[in-house]
């Protein structure tokens, strides 16, 4: 029995939905960090040109996915969770999932021109470039890969600079760089458990890892993580003046850096934001922090 038409456009429609990978935005939040850290988010103008940059990192972020669904569908299939996305199952073609995923690249980067005299669609386009080039090729390089993803990390935190107009922090930029490396060596981590012997035709990058190696790298951007914190958290507390909660917001950020690394350890870093999403402790820490660094921001 073949299914109602208006059925059939209900179910594609919610495919193209679950192929812009609505869940990933949250990583598009970091464009708050920056004006939020220089104390103008509560500023009209500094907040709705934030609020476009993020709108238009999701739509490209989402273009990005379209294509890369579109390049990876045959190892995708390989794959014991990405064989039901949408492109690797059947039910977009790999030809309309590209046709989409240009027309949100367009879409992304001309919501972006009216901020700051083009200056945010520089960003965004640099973001573009390097996660369609990541898609092409880079993904298959083995540490270069790493360092792609967490440029990428750092580029929607500069987005939100950009946008509000604010001046970013030398240790601000350590501290994104070195939290993006930390997240996506547990991710790679992850993955390396999940897929075991049968990981060559998902992610070729992977034949060249191990645990250990990959342990290492979390080793070294934690390390430079929280010691690049600690030195924001001093720097800032000089530049407002207020020498407490600043300081005290170390504590929080420190337990959830460590948390995230329990939770790497246990094979459960596959998927950084349904971690963010669903682990109840990582949230409270986090709201914590959140608390304490706008105490020390704004009041």
């Amino acid at each position: 029995m073949t299914p109602r038409p208006s059925t059939s456009r209900l179910a594609l429609a919610w495919a193209f939905v679950r192929l812009a990978r609505p869940r990933q935005w949250i990583k598009n939040i970091l464009v708050f960090a920056a004006p939020a850290a220089a104390g103008v988010l509560l500023e009209s103008g500094p907040l709705a040109r934030t609020l476009v940059a993020f709108v238009a990192l999701c739509l490209v972020a989402s273009g990005t996915y379209y294509i890369n669904d579109a390049l990876d569908v045959e190892s995708d299939r390989a794959h014991p969770t990405k064989q039901h996305r949408p492109v690797a199952a059947g039910v977009i073609s790999p030809r309309f999932a590209i046709a989409g995923g240009i027309f949100l690249l367009i879409l992304g980067l001309a919501v972006s021109l009216p901020v700051n005299n083009g200056e945010l669609t520089l960003v965004i386009a640099s973001y573009v470039i390097i996660t369609v080039a990541y898609s092409l090729y880079l993904k298959n390089e083995p540490v270069i890969e790493l360092g792609i993803i967490a440029t990428c990390f750092v580029l929607r935190m500069v987005a939100g600079g950009v946008a509000a107009e604010v001046t970013i922090s030398n240790w601000f930029l350590i501290v994104a760089a070195s939290g993006a490396l930390f997240v996506i060596a547990g991710k790679r981590h992850a993955e390396l458990l999940e897929l075991d012997d049968k990981h060559s035709p998902h992610r070729r990058a992977l034949d060249e890892y191990t645990t250990g190696f990959l342990a290492f790298v979390r080793a070294i951007s934690g390390a430079v993580l929280v010691t690049a914190y600690c030195l924001w958290a001093f720097e800032s507390a000089a530049n407002t003046g207020d020498y407490t909660w600043f300081r005290i917001s170390i504590v929080p950020f420190v337990l959830a850096v460590m948390r995230y690394a329990h939770i790497i350890e246990l094979g459960r870093g596959g998927a950084p934001e349904d971690v963010v999403l669903e682990d109840h402790t990582l949230q409270v820490l986090a709201l914590i922090w959140i608390a304490t660094f706008i105490l020390g921001t704004y009041a």
